[in-house]
């Protein structure tokens, strides 16, 4: 059993090639609309957006997204931000004095930016727009918060761009829902459905046939896939000036 909506989210692919067309000021005002009517924690509502169009300013969110040319060509790009200035304001007309500096405020900002934007990403889709997130304006935190004067507690979180489509986006495989959800207690994926989509990915042609050595067989070589990619990216540190940037914002995670 399916419908349209679910149509829709079966459909999604990143795309990353867009056509030149501006998108009409109204559009991204209904994909906000859209992303406001998510889920809230206490209806606080601790998410702001920032819409980039100048290209001045698109093309240095480029550089910080490591050169990434569909950030620099998309005419639009939306910064999702996790904002307790707003609530800071609320605090001071009521006599209050916000609570900021435990990991709990600002998980609550991040788990409503994830829900909120990808309200957003549904709505564009539907309105026949493309969509790629960008966790890479996270490469120097520091330089968008310059950029788009944020103020003390707020922090971009994820960016978005956004535009038409210039060709329809790859929708790559996912993992087996049965390596997903669990029943009643948690059950860890098998070997088998992690070497299954391993398969699957490497049949998208995504890592270009390249090769590599198996774990503990000296001179033997396999197909780079998903599960090489992800062991190597999970390996890594990525980011390690965050807590900084964080703390400077006014999150002081404790």
């Amino acid at each position: 059993m399916t419908n349209s909506t679910i149509a829709l989210i079966q459909r999604h692919g990143s795309t990353r090639k867009y056509k030149s067309d501006p998108v009409a000021p109204g559009l991204i005002d209904q994909i906000v609309l859209a992303s406001q009517r998510a889920s809230t924690s206490s209806n606080l509502q601790v998410v702001s957006v920032v819409m980039v169009t100048d290209p001045g300013a698109r093309a240095q969110l480029s550089e910080i997204c490591g050169k990434q040319e569909h950030v620099a060509r998309a005419p639009v790009v939306l910064v999702w931000c996790a904002d307790l200035a707003r609530l800071e304001r609320v605090c001071r007309l009521r006599g209050y004095a916000q609570v900021t500096n435990y990991v709990e405020n600002f998980l609550i900002c991040v788990l409503d930016v994830g829900i909120a934007a990808q309200n957003g990403a549904l709505a564009a889709e539907s309105l026949g727009l493309g969509i790629c997130y960008l966790g890479s304006i996270r490469n120097n935190t520091q330089a968008v918060i310059d950029l788009l004067q944020l103020p003390r507690l707020v922090m971009p979180v994820v960016g978005m761009t956004v535009g038409y489509p210039a060709a329809s986006p790859a929708v790559r495989p996912r993992l087996a829902t049965s390596a997903i959800l669990s029943r009643e207690t948690y059950a860890p994926a098998t070997h088998a459905e992690l070497h299954t989509y391993d398969r699957a990915m490497i049949e998208t042609g995504i890592y270009q046939g390249r090769q590599v050595p198996v774990p503990g067989k000296t001179g033997e070589m396999e197909h780079y896939g998903w599960l090489e990619h992800s062991a190597r990216r999970a390996s890594q540190p990525h980011r390690t000036d965050l807590r900084e940037v964080l703390k400077r914002q006014g999150y002081a995670l404790e």
